[in-house]
């Protein structure tokens, strides 16, 4: 196994309850719900917020309420002094996992002693796509030319359905794995308040201020019924497996982690609950794109040198039901390690928030079964996917 000189240790993991596209938190300004996570994560880790290096935040939609650094912004609204600096970071669904892959590797190099590393996703104000517009198209006359767009991006939508029919995963089995996402991520409300920081949101009523504090997701649905999944008719005009109910929900919410080196955690003394084993981040074709989980997930494993079957638990994201079921295809593994309290289809995909959000439910996983070590792999818009593992401490 390869091994650096200075370890990057996880001290706290946290996240918002992940909210329904127009739910509870698309009241609050995606600045503030960020802002907030900032407090909490300083505060549960009882971290004078000066000692904070940087602040590194994934975000996809980069545009009004989230544009202008909303990592930055977010570090002045929770009070932090104006010396802790903030980056925002894109790469798409996931942007925080990178993020995490940034801070981590800050610290391996000496450069960093305390950093948190997370990201935001506000998809009810600042909905998917509106960052691209006709006359300010990202697609090139080459990229058109390799690639025969139709003058679009890329449409995961499309990548989805043309792995199921590589790698001959039916309806049934998408729907059927949806339903499952379902049931377990319902289950589990008690279980993901471990990693869930309650969310104070402020409402006007009859000319004074009412309060509610959301404090679990709002995806995940006890009653969901496999029939009626198994009826939705295909969501994507020109597609016949995609619906509403195999693809993640659009969503809003935050998420964050404390990264530290050893002399960062002996100096605020503080205790590691995780460390990193090792990352990887790839590229793959990025019409069909949803595949990279797959080479991501090996590359993290070769470079800790270590199996599939030194994996306790396994966090595949659920952009769509076909990721996770193709690369179960690809791996063989126990399904029961694999999204053991469901994914993305029931609780939600923030796009920047969603890599993070995996991480502390992964810790909180390991954390509850009584296991070591999990690996986390999430697809990308542009076919691109990162991996990372991680190890209780």
């Amino acid at each position: 196994m390869k091994t650096h000189a200075i370890e990057a240790y996880i001290v706290d993991a946290v996240r918002t309850p992940i909210g329904k596209r127009n739910g509870s938190l698309s009241a609050v300004h995606p600045v503030d719900l960020f802002a907030g996570l900032l407090k909490e994560s300083v505060k549960r880790s009882r971290i004078d917020p000066a000692a904070i290096q940087d602040v590194i935040a994934g975000c996809v939609t980069q545009v009004g309420e989230q544009g202008a650094n909303i990592a930055r912004n977010s570090i002045l609204s929770a009070g932090f002094p104006e010396a802790v600096p903030g980056t925002t970071v894109d790469r798409q669904c996931g942007s925080s996992l990178q993020a995490v892959q940034f801070a981590a590797q800050g610290v391996q190099s000496g450069f960093y002693d305390l950093v948190i590393a997370g990201g935001i996703e506000s998809m009810s104000r600042e909905g998917i796509g509106t960052n691209i517009s006709s006359d300010r198209n990202p697609i090139t006359s080459d990229l058109e030319r390799r690639y025969s767009l139709g003058g679009n991006w890329f449409s995961q939508a499309v990548g989805a359905e043309s792995i199921a029919n590589k790698y001959s995963i039916t309806r049934d089995e998408m729907d059927e794995f949806s339903y499952r996402s379902h049931r377990l991520a319902a289950g589990s409300r008690d279980h993901f308040r471990q990693e869930i920081v309650p969310v104070r949101v402020r409402s006007q009523t009859d000319g004074s201020s009412d309060e509610t504090i959301i404090e679990n997701d709002e995806g995940p649905r006890a009653n969901a019924d496999l029939q009626r999944m198994k009826d939705l008719p295909p969501a994507f005009q020109g597609l016949k497996l995609i619906t509403a109910g195999n693809s993640s929900q659009i969503s809003d919410g935050a998420s964050a982690a404390v990264i530290a080196s050893e002399e960062g955690l002996d100096r605020n003394n503080l205790k590691a609950v995780a460390r990193f084993v090792s990352f990887s981040v790839t590229g793959v074709d990025p019409v069909t794109m949803l595949t990279g989980p797959i080479p991501a997930t090996k590359g993290a494993l070769d470079r800790a040198g270590i199996g599939l079957e030194d994996i306790d638990i396994f966090e595949v994201n659920e952009a769509f039901a076909p990721v996770p079921l193709a690369w179960q295809r690809e791996f063989e593994v126990n399904e029961q390690k694999v999204n053991p309290h469901g994914g993305a289809i029931a609780i939600g995909h923030p796009l920047g928030a969603t890599g993070t959000r995996i991480l502390a439910t992964m810790i909180n996983n390991l954390k509850s079964a009584g296991k070591k070590r999990g690996l986390i792999a999430i697809c990308e818009g542009g076919g691109m996917a990162n991996a990372a593992i991680v190890e209780l401490t």
